[in-house]
C-alpha cells in the first residue's frame, strides 16, 4: 500500500503557504507561498490552493486551515477574505453572502479530487504542537489572532476569540493583530499579548497555552519570562506540519 501523503495549506490574511508531508509529517518539497489575493470570493480561494498544489508533489489528502468559524468544512464566517482589499479595508456585503455558508471542504476535494479537511487554522496549528494530555490553548499571532481549545487532545468547538471586544472599541484581532504590531513597536505590542494572556488565563484554567502564529517570535525575552513555565512559544511551521496530524483529531 502506498504511503500515504498530505498536502498542507496555510491560508492567512497576507499570505497563502502549502507543502506535501509524509505520515511522520517530513515535508517532501519546500513550502510554497503566494500572496492573498483580494478580493478574495471562494472560487478565487479554490483557485488559489488548486494552483499551489500544481507546484507541488502528488498528494492523497489535503487539509487546509483557513481564518474564522468553520464548522464540518463549512465556513459561518470569515473575517479577512469577506474585505475590498483585504485586513482592516472595506468589508463587501457580497464577499459576506458569498462565504457564508461556503462548502469549502467540498469544493477543494471536488477541484483537486482528493479527500479534504477544512479547520479553521489556529486548530491545524495546534494539531501540530499539543500534547494531547490536559486542557490546552493555542492562540496565534499573524494578521489578526487565531485560537484553538484542546482537551486530552481532542478539539473542542471552536471559540472564536478574535471578534471579541477588548478595549477602546477594539477586537483581539485590532488589539494584537498585525498593524498595531507595527504601529507599537516589538515591546509595547509584547506586553499587549501580556496583557491577553494573562486576562485569559482565569477564564480557560490551562495546563498549557502554545503561542505561535508568524509574530509570536516577536515577542520580547522579557515579556516572555513574566508569563510562566506554562506559556510555551512554538514554530510558526506548525501550520503546515499540522495538517498531517489534524486526521487524527477527535472533533466535536
Amino acid at each position: 500500500m502506498e504511503p500515504i501523503s498530505t498536502l498542507a495549506v496555510d491560508c492567512g490574511g497576507g499570505g497563502i503557504k502549502a507543502s506535501v508531508l509524509d505520515v511522520a509529517g517530513t515535508m517532501h518539497a519546500q513550502p510554497v507561498r503566494t500572496a492573498t489575493p483580494y478580493p478574495l470570493p471562494p472560487d478565487r480561494l479554490v483557485e488559489t490552493i488548486v494552483e499551489l498544489a500544481g507546484r507541488l508533489p502528488d498528494a492523497q489528502r489535503v487539509t487546509v486551515g483557513m481564518p474564522g468559524m468553520i464548522r464540518h468544512g463549512v465556513v459561518v464566517a470569515t473575517p479577512h477574505y469577506v474585505t475590498r482589499a483585504g485586513p482592516r479595508t472595506k468589508v463587501l456585503p457580497e464577499l459576506v453572502d458569498a462565504w457564508s455558508g461556503f462548502d469549502m471542504a467540498s469544493a477543494v476535494s471536488r477541484e483537486l479530487g482528493i479527500p479534504a479537511l477544512v479547520l479553521n487554522d489556529a486548530e491545524v496549528h495546534g494539531a501540530g504542537v499539543v500534547a494531547g494530555a490536559g486542557l490546552e490553548l493555542v492562540l496565534t499571532f499573524g494578521t489578526g489572532l487565531g485560537n484553538a481549545l484542546f482537551d486530552g487532545g481532542a478539539l473542542a468547538p471552536h471559540l472564536e476569540l478574535s471578534q471579541g471586544p477588548v478595549r477602546w472599541g477594539l477586537t483581539y484581532d485590532g488589539y494584537v493583530g498585525e498593524h498595531e504590531r507595527i504601529r507599537l513597536g516589538d515591546a509595547m505590542w509584547s506586553r499587549r499579548i501580556r496583557r491577553v494572556v494573562e486576562a485569559l488565563r482565569p477564564i480557560f484554567v490551562w495546563d498549557r497555552v502554545y503561542l505561535g502564529g508568524g509574530n509570536s517570535r516577536r515577542i520580547t525575552p522579557q515579556t516572555l519570562d513574566k508569563l510562566g513555565d506554562d506559556v510555551v512559544v512554538v514554530p510558526n511551521s506548525a501550520g503546515i506540519i499540522g495538517g498531517v496530524r489534524a486526521w487524527t483529531l477527535r472533533t466535536p
